[in-house]
């Protein structure tokens, strides 16, 4: 299912809709944050794995996360200008998959960043554990979905 924000969208307005569609999709929103400065996030309810995964990274069957403990489903939104901390992970990688918009992320693995790689709709990202990365919005509001292998 294609979703699309408007260019122009405020805060407020990109807020409202991405969880309206989350909504349509069907999924429970067990937590969510869209106070931070970056912009927000939305947790989807573990049970729905499964489904996340399906709309969010079909290329993946969610067997290939029985493994791990949690995937934390989870749908990000940063602002057009911001960025998420610079941050690594000791006990989970994560992946990425950019559902609207385009951002960008720079990954090292060591303290120092390496140079902006720009992700358009459909790209995925891996993020290994103990890697540092930052989430970077470019020219619009971003959204990415992310689970973890915890």
């Amino acid at each position: 299912m294609e979703f699309t924000l408007p260019a122009d969208a405020n805060k407020a307005e990109a807020v409202r809709l991405v969880r309206s569609f989350l909504d349509e999709l069907h999924f429970n929103i067990t937590e969510s944050d869209t106070d931070r400065p970056w912009g927000g996030f939305f947790v989807v309810d573990e049970s729905q794995a499964a489904q996340f995964i399906l709309n969010f990274f079909p290329d993946f069957d969610f067997r290939d996360f029985l493994e791990y403990d949690k995937i934390s489903p989870k749908i990000l939104l940063v602002e057009s200008g911001k960025r998420l901390s610079w941050q690594y992970h000791n006990r989970r990688a994560e992946l990425w998959r950019v559902v609207d918009g385009n951002v960008g992320v720079i990954k090292s693995d060591t303290d120092i960043p390496s140079k902006l790689m720009k992700l358009n709709v459909g790209d995925k990202v891996e993020l290994y554990q103990g890697e540092r990365h930052r989430l970077v919005g470019l020219d619009r509001w971003g959204v990415v979905a992310e689970i973890w292998k915890h």
